[in-house]
């Protein structure tokens, strides 16, 4: 009867062991990935932030655009049609760039901040726009940029 005893406390503390991770998004993980828990939309941003400056976040949302030097960034949908930047924390990896259309889970910060004119032309060259459309960036951007630790690809 021990040995079974035995037997059994053995098989369920191998199972547990070797159990996955259901804490994470299924997907395609890059930096620290992302656990589950919490996560809003890229509509709920502004409100969760609130009077704050910078909050720590878990953000889900459509991509719209990757940067296509390095894919070194990335632009989520808001819902009135702008967009929120997403850089990588430390530049310690990089996204697809063929991830414009799908669906991700970014953890990081979200921060109220000003980009220059000079940080929005840069950025608009790493992105392949067109001179004309460079030309027309002639003011600072009072936005809500997103700095990711980590990211998750969804699945579907």
């Amino acid at each position: 009867m021990k040995k079974i005893i035995l037997s059994l406390t053995f098989c369920l503390f191998t199972a547990f062991a070797f159990a996955q991770d259901a804490t994470s998004f299924e997907g395609k993980s890059f930096g620290e990935g992302v656990k589950k828990g919490d996560v809003i939309t890229t509509a709920e941003v502004d409100a969760k932030l609130g009077k704050d400056t910078k909050k720590n976040m878990k953000v889900t949302g459509v991509v719209t655009l990757v940067c296509q030097k390095k894919g070194c960034f990335m632009n989520l949908a808001l819902p009135n049609g702008e967009t929120m930047f997403v850089n990588f924390k430390d530049y310690a990896f990089f996204m697809p760039k063929d991830l414009a259309g799908k669906k991700v889970v970014v953890d990081g910060f979200a921060e109220r901040k000003e980009t220059s004119v000079e940080d929005l032309k840069h950025f608009a060259e790493d992105a392949k726009k067109s001179e004309a459309e460079i030309a027309k960036i002639t003011k600072p951007k009072k936005e809500i940029v997103f700095e990711a630790k980590g990211v998750v690809i969804l699945e579907n």
